[in-house]
């Protein structure tokens, strides 16, 4: 095959940045430098420095061009602090189109805001702290972000391999601000699930409001079910509720009877580049396929949020769980520590494809 198709199929996608000096040419220069390598610029936007700028590029390039080749042609053209990474089909999106779909995310779903700051910066590390994080100051500081949270926290993102941008500040703040402004939202989403013995449950999100019926739930559990679940003392198990049920930390699942009883609750935590899942299932619910359907549907909503790993935390002993973990299809890892298990599953290497967590949305 010869052609433009053949030529497309010999190329690879990239990511770069450079900081140039702030003078007439010095952007000619260094697309000059990357014509000369046969690179086309498919999109750039610039970063604004105090002094200087960082230019941003998404460039087709030879195949046969290697990174290091990337960078010396960059530098060739007059950049500096070069960073290069390679990119795929997902990048190809603008910016601000990109930047305005996140926003939407965000918008419709509390827990949307540290996806989108992970999917707005790449890899990155997020962490909160309660009442402003010592009173840590809020900006940037090389490959360090601080963000103020209108509520008195505070939200520091870190990201080793490139420091962060004034542009970049400005946009994390605008979700952050987007986020406070609206307040805690969780989408009205269900689903209906019916039992082999012909009980219809009500599977959906849950927020804060449930607190109520979910110590209910705890208060009709066995000693052994809260225990594998919290991994600590059982009379502690009714406090991490409000965190759990918040959905600023992650996504919650109950499952409900018709008269409004919650049996069964699946937690989703965002833990950097991968999620902790925690399941609690009401003993008298046990072993009908529960904790199968919540796994499922919680690993199709971290795949949804661009997350390919998943993890849970049990005891050695807790057989139950790793065999509904090796229901979703997927390689699973297992460390064992103390007589504490952890078992990671890589979600984007399933053999199955996952079911879409709510159908009907």
């Amino acid at each position: 095959m010869t052609g433009p198709l053949r030529d497309f199929e010999q190329t690879m996608l990239w990511r770069l940045r450079a900081t140039v000096s702030d003078s007439p040419g010095s952007l000619a220069r260094i697309c000059t430098a990357l014509a000369g390598q046969q690179i086309s610029i498919v999109s750039m936007q610039t970063h604004p420095l105090p002094v200087g700028a960082v230019d941003e590029f998404l460039v087709r390039a030879p195949l046969a061009l290697s990174r290091a080749d990337l960078a010396r042609a960059v530098a060739a053209g007059g950049g500096r602090d070069i960073w290069t990474e390679q990119a795929d089909a997902h990048d190809l999106v603008d910016e601000p189109t990109h930047v305005l779909a996140l926003a939407t995310r965000t918008a419709l779903d509390a827990a949307e805001l540290p996806v989108a700051l992970r999917r707005l910066f790449g890899r990155c590390t997020i962490r909160q702290f309660p009442n402003g994080g010592a009173k840590a100051a809020a900006g940037i500081d090389g490959h360090l972000m601080r963000l103020p949270v209108p509520s008195g926290d505070l939200i520091e993102l870190s990201r080793p391999h490139l420091p962060f941008t004034p542009t970049e500040f400005a946009r994390a703040q605008a979700l952050v601000e987007l986020d406070s402004l609206l307040g805690p939202r969780v989408p009205k989403v269900e689903a209906r699930l019916t039992l082999p013995a012909g009980t219809d449950l009500t599977v959906r999100r849950a927020d804060p409001e449930d607190k109520a019926a979910a110590l209910a739930m705890h208060g009709r559990c066995s000693t052994d079910a809260l225990r594998k679940r919290y991994h600590g003392p059982v009379k502690d198990a009714d406090r991490y509720l409000d965190h759990l049920l918040d959905p600023r930390h992650g996504q919650t699942l109950a499952v409900e009877t018709s008269d409004g009883r919650i049996v069964a609750l699946a937690h989703l935590m965002w833990d950097d580049d991968s999620a902790e899942i925690a399941l609690l299932v009401e003993d008298t619910w046990q072993r009908r396929g529960l904790g199968v359907d919540l796994l499922r549907r919680m690993a199709a909503l971290a795949l949804e949020a661009g997350v390919p790993t998943v993890y849970a935390v049990t005891h050695a002993s807790n057989t139950g769980l790793i065999s509904t973990m090796r229901r979703l299809s997927a390689p699973l890892d297992y460390q064992v520590e103390d007589g504490t298990l952890v078992i990671t599953a890589h979600l984007s290497e399933a053999t199955e494809q996952l079911p879409t967590p709510w159908p009907s949305r």
